[in-house]
């Protein structure tokens, strides 16, 4: 049972004076239910149901208040209430009873001793179908992703690796090892069970039936939020094929080298970025806030996890041959893994990370990514070995009111003052990849020194 980040924010939840019922959400396997485990040591009591038996679903359908429900639940678990313990009840597999996600609202109410998490493989299925509505303000959401770096570094007992990636600016020689470490996690990714057994083992070719049994579990999930069984083989596809799209801007239609219309694939897509195996990335053509993404441009696709990427593409056997995660499968690699961490960052916000595009006739530009900042819209440059045209990011800077730029690559940390083919002065932060999870406090650190 590896420390997940996603705890920290649970004690700041359960510490809140206007504490509401959280929602846990995020893919399958990414670890919901064991870090509300690990969560649970904080009380006196821990109850936990799983909606997916039967018996413990069926209390939530007795039309029962609050109060009758806590004592229904009290009296199956053959546990005594106390107002004087500190009790947390976790609602596992929700989804399972519409009924149950609908009381989640009234637990608003409840004892402020009784703290309660819902959380479910599919339940944002159920949400986006609109089975079940919450009212704004009685709930709260949490968002799970797989593991991030520094909690593979937490999980590989790398504690000072740990300590020393949380100190900003990163010691210079920490960097070698840190590179050598995050070139590891690229490979392996960041799903729980894989990590335990590559930990375990050192095994690469050990985690393919891990691999395998990830991918199969998702498949056999289809049938259970297809509306028909023509959106079952669509999003088969789907599933199968968005690996290999991965790090790039799609079409629905033909998706996959497929003849699924725009419509039909458009619908699988979106499905599946409900329940989190994937994440539509929108451009923007604003270089001032607001960036909106316009949602009529083609959007880039970023996979659950880099990982299932490698395994699935077939990519493990080429990290043995480079050491720049640039230099394979078309530089792609090194900006999912990227877009992994960053997808992380917040875990109070489903809100997607957007990039740049100029599009014109007689040239056009694309930015890796934009990330807000204050009043800032920061361009970030995801580049190959320790050089590269930042052709891209200089037509950003040149329309943009600031003059802040960062590339994320395989060299060391280091700030430079530099200017654009244009003219125009500014300052550029380079940052290994492996600092792609830290990126807001090396943001602060770099456009707000003290």
């Amino acid at each position: 049972m590896f420390y997940r980040n996603v705890i920290t924010e649970f004690r700041k939840w359960a510490s809140a004076a206007d504490r509401k019922p959280l929602i846990l959400r995020g893919a399958r396997q990414v670890g919901k239910t064991t870090a509300v485990d690990m969560f649970a040591k904080d009380f006196d009591l821990y109850i936990s149901l799983n909606l997916e038996k039967k018996e413990e679903a069926a209390i939530f359908n007795k039309n029962l208040s609050v109060e009758e429900l806590l004592q229904a639940i009290f009296f199956i678990k053959n546990v005594s209430y106390s107002k004087n313990k500190k009790i947390l009840l976790f609602i596992d597999e929700i989804q399972n009873s519409p009924p149950a996600v609908a009381m989640m609202r009234y637990f608003y109410e409840s004892p402020k001793n009784l703290h309660v998490i819902g959380a479910g493989s599919l339940l944002e299925t159920m949400m986006g179908d609109k089975q079940v509505s919450y009212p704004v303000g009685r709930v709260r959401f949490i968002f799970m992703y797989p593991m991030t770096f520094e909690e593979f570094l937490r999980a590989a007992d790398e504690e000072e690796a740990v300590k020393l990636y949380n100190q900003v600016p990163l010691p210079e020689y920490t960097f070698s090892k840190l590179m050598k470490l995050f070139h590891t996690y690229t490979l392996v990714g960041g799903m729980p069970e894989v990590v335990k057994r590559y930990i375990k083992n050192e095994d690469i070719v050990g985690l393919k039936p891990v691999y395998q049994g990830l991918l199969t579990a998702y498949l056999d999930d289809v049938s259970k939020y297809a509306r028909t069984p023509a959106m079952e083989e669509v999003l088969r596809h789907a599933i199968e094929t968005a690996p290999f799209e991965a790090g790039k801007r799609i079409k629905f239609h033909g998706f996959g080298q497929s003849n699924y219309k725009s419509r039909e694939m458009g619908e699988a897509l979106r499905t599946l970025e409900r329940i989190m195996l994937l994440y539509l990335l929108y451009p923007s053509t604003a270089a001032e806030p607001p960036a909106m993404p316009d949602k009529k441009k083609s959007p880039r696709l970023q996979f659950l996890d880099t990982g299932l990427l490698n395994y699935t593409v077939g990519l493990q056997g080429h990290f043995f041959e480079y050491d720049d995660l640039h230099s394979f499968y078309r530089g792609t690699l090194a900006e999912h893994i990227v877009g992994q961490e960053l997808a992380a960052v917040d875990m109070n916000s489903d809100k997607k990370n957007s990039f740049w595009v100029r599009e014109e006739r007689q040239s056009s530009a694309e930015l890796d990514f934009i990330l807000p900042y204050k009043h800032y819209i920061v361009p970030l440059e995801v580049k190959a070995g320790k050089t590269g045209s930042l052709r891209s990011l200089h037509q950003f800077l040149d329309r943009a009111g600031h003059p802040f730029a960062i590339r994320l690559y395989s060299g060391p940390l280091q700030v430079a003052e530099t200017s654009t083919p244009a003219g125009k002065p500014y300052k550029l932060l380079d940052l290994p990849y492996f600092l792609a999870g830290k990126i807001y406090d090396y943001m602060r650190w770099f456009i707000d020194p003290a």
